[in-house]
Parts: C-alpha cells; structure tokens; sequence
C-alpha cells in the first residue's frame, strides 16, 4: 500500500479500504487544481464525471439536479452561486477569471463557469492527446461539444483553512489561460492596428482638404495623421504575423480535428 502522510491521504485510504467503489490517486506533487481534476478524469470509469471542491462549498445533495439536467440532452452542466460567498476583492477576481474562461471557451452560452459541474464521460475523447502543463477543463470540454447548460444552486461559506486563490493568483491565471487557450489577443491587437490605420489616412484627408481650402497645412493634425498611420501600419503588421501564430498555435495545441461519440457498430440494432 501507498503511505500517504496527509491527514486528507489517510481518509481517503480509509474510505477505498472500506467502500470498494472509492479510489484514491496521489500524485507526486501539487500540480494544481485543474491538472489533478485531469487526472481524475481519465480514471473515470462511470458515464457522467462530477467535479467539485473538497471544503464543501459545493453542496453534494444538489448533485442530483447537475445529473437531472444533463439526462434533457446536454453534456456540460455547471453549478454556480447563486451569490458568490467570498469578499468583494475576491469576487472581483473571481469574475473577471471567469469571463476570461468564457471568451477562451468562445460559446455563447457559457457566461459563468466553475468547479461544481457534471458532464459525461466520453468528452474526455476530444483531449486524449493533450499533454501540456498548463491545463483548463473548461476550455478541454469546449474541445468536444457545445451544449453547455448552467444551473444556479446554494453554495456554503468555507467550513474551514483558506483559498489559494489570491486576487493576484486569480489574475495571473486569467493571463496564464487566456494566452494559452485563446488567440483573441493576437487578433485583438490586429483590430486595434486597422483601427488606427483608418483613423490615420482620415486625418490625412482632413488635411488635404484644410490645404486645398485655407491654402495651408495645419502642423500639429498632419504630425498626428503620419503618427496614426505608421503606428496603425505597425500594429496592423505585426496584428498579420499574429495570424500566423494563431494558426501554429491552433496546430501545436494537440486539438482533434474530430471526435468520434460512437459508431454504428456500438449502436443496439434497430426493431423492423
């Protein structure tokens, strides 16, 4: 048997000598919250995968209507607070992460995401090759399907220790994700390029036109029209380089082309 020395190691021991359903997984090191939810995962062996914190802020006998509302067709259910628990600092960061996630993730419908979810199993197909050290289940789950759903329930003040997640390691990872998940930045960057651009040769009309009606060029919008321009054709360059990452990111990010749910020959044959 495996020794492990936490308190939390020596319960969870206890309960898979005593329930035979209960397997414990002690990972080398702390490698955080998302990677070893990761690894829970694909030791799943049930059809649908509930996730959820271990203070019992999450309320497991609300667990019942995650399964209830995925049993109406969907495949991501999550299961947020109906008033988040925390201080307002903290809200803050927590919901400015979560909007991140959501613009990582690109559904609409995913306006709030969080820890207590339940979605089936099969998802886990879309990422079976992702190896990297950074790891988002949300953004993972996005990989496979979009029918998302989100479910307001009762969430509890922390029995007892406190969170990790300070407001400045909540805003480090919204950086950390958004970066690695997301090439909303780099196009970003190619908009604001345009943007300035345009406004640029604008200014250049106001003053050819100021030249052609007063007889003279005004300095100080000429010197901001030629800034624009050449700022705007800067950023817009390097906003087309920023294209050409996006692509080598989206190739090098050990996404499928495609997942396969099932196939004919998994499906029970049909009554004539």
């Amino acid at each position: 048997m495996l020794a492990v020395p936490t308190r939390g190691g020596v319960v969870i021991v206890s309960l898979a000598q005593k329930y035979p359903g209960v397997r414990g997984i002690n990972l080398m090191r702390n490698y955080g919250q998302h990677n070893a939810t990761l690894c829970g995962i694909r030791a799943a062996q049930y059809e649908v995968v509930i996730t959820m914190d271990d203070d019992l802020q999450h309320p497991p006998e609300e667990i019942h209507f995650l399964t209830e509302k995925i049993e109406e067709g969907y495949d991501v259910v999550y299961g947020v607070p109906k008033k988040l628990p925390h201080s307002w600092w903290r809200n803050i960061g927590s919901v400015l992460t979560k909007l991140i996630v959501a613009a990582a993730i690109g559904i609409k419908t995913v306006l709030d995401v969080s820890a207590f979810r339940a979605f089936r199993t099969d998802l886990r197909r879309a990422f079976d090759g992702y190896d990297k050290p950074d790891v988002m289940i949300d953004v993972l789950l996005s990989w496979g399907t979009t029918r998302f759903a989100i479910l307001p329930v009762g969430e509890q003040p922390r029995a007892s220790g406190k969170s990790n997640y300070t407001l400045g390691r909540l805003l480090r990872m919204s950086l950390l994700y958004l970066t690695n998940f997301s090439t909303k930045p780099l196009r970003f960057s190619n908009i604001i390029g345009f943007f300035f651009t345009l406004l640029g040769f604008i200014g250049f009309i106001y003053v050819i036109v100021i030249y052609f009606a007063a007889g003279s060029v005004p300095s100080f919008p000429f010197l901001a029209s030629a800034i624009m321009v050449f700022s705007g054709v800067q950023l817009f360059a390097l906003g087309i380089i920023g294209e050409y990452l996006a692509r080598v990111f989206e190739r090098t990010a050990c996404r499928h082309p495609y997942t396969v749910a099932r196939t004919t020959s998994e499906m029970p044959p049909q009554q004539p």
